[in-house]
């Protein structure tokens, strides 16, 4: 059986505008997977504050706000003054700032451990926090609307090689967006997270840039995904854009993945040539 060809699809090539008057926020939005979901939000109508340490890459037309979301008074501050500039409704938050760690459990020191969980934990706690309030407010005019959508990982439901620390950090965000579409239900705020696939980001470019050999590593990576292939930072933004949309209205505490099938496949080897 030939393999499909893959080309790249992007909804916003037919006009969809299904967050017309809705206000979004996204953590870590000036790069890779964040700049996506904040440009897809935006073609499809939203308006959309960035929350980045360095918003240089920000899409055009987003609010670009600067904070560290390993800081609770950053990340009140911004909160805040996206709220304000967008006339005091917010309806939309992606927690999707986030790190990465190489390794085993021997391999990475206490300080590289609470770094870690500091920034894609308690960073999603923080943004969580601050929103919360704003959130349940706006549910009452725009009901189905209101959500919360974090960026997880393959790595929450696989055990990934070299990712001890990374995969502890989102198996915590994993059971968080469980926990919190339980206590948020009522509020009328969904609470759901999208689990990519090794996706084709910065931060994976710094991984395979540091490797010994980066072409055979970046070989080794496509070929754990069934699809043979890395997922796109678009590909990904249109899930996030999915759970976050009036479209989802009945999806809350849904781990969506977006990872080319490397959860649950087990394809045969592909033969060789």
């Amino acid at each position: 059986m030939r393999d499909f060809e893959f080309r790249d699809f992007d909804v916003r090539d037919f006009g969809v505008r299904d967050f017309d008057g809705i206000n979004a926020l996204v953590t870590g939005g000036a790069s890779g997977i964040g700049a996506a979901v904040a440009r897809e939000l935006l073609a499809r109508g939203a308006r959309v504050a960035v929350l980045d340490r360095d918003t240089s890459g920000a899409p055009d037309g987003t609010l670009a706000l600067t904070a560290d979301v390993t800081s609770d008074d950053a990340v009140r501050y911004a909160v805040a003054a996206a709220v304000d500039a967008f006339g005091g409704a917010l309806h939309t938050v992606v927690g999707n700032a986030g790190t990465g760690a190489a390794g085993t459990v021997e391999d990475n020191g206490d300080d590289e451990w609470r770094h870690v969980l500091d920034v894609n934990l308690l960073g999603v706690v923080r943004t969580a926090r601050h929103t919360l309030p704003h959130l349940r407010r706006a549910a009452a005019d725009r009901p189905g609307a209101v959500s919360i959508t974090h960026t997880c990982s393959i790595a929450a439901t696989a055990g990934l090689p070299q990712r001890a620390l990374y995969s502890a950090s989102k198996g915590a965000v994993l059971s968080l967006t469980l926990a919190m579409a339980a206590d948020h239900v009522r509020d009328g705020v969904r609470v759901n997270c999208v689990n990519p696939g090794t996706a084709d980001t910065p931060w994976v470019t710094r991984l395979l840039d540091a490797a010994a050999d980066p072409v055979a590593e970046r070989a080794a990576l496509e070929a754990r995904q069934p699809m043979g292939r890395l997922v796109t930072a678009q590909e990904v933004a249109a899930a996030v854009a999915y759970l976050a949309s009036p479209a989802a209205a009945a999806v809350t505490g849904t781990a969506l993945a977006v990872d080319g099938g490397m959860q649950g496949l087990r394809p045969r080897p592909r033969p060789a040539s």
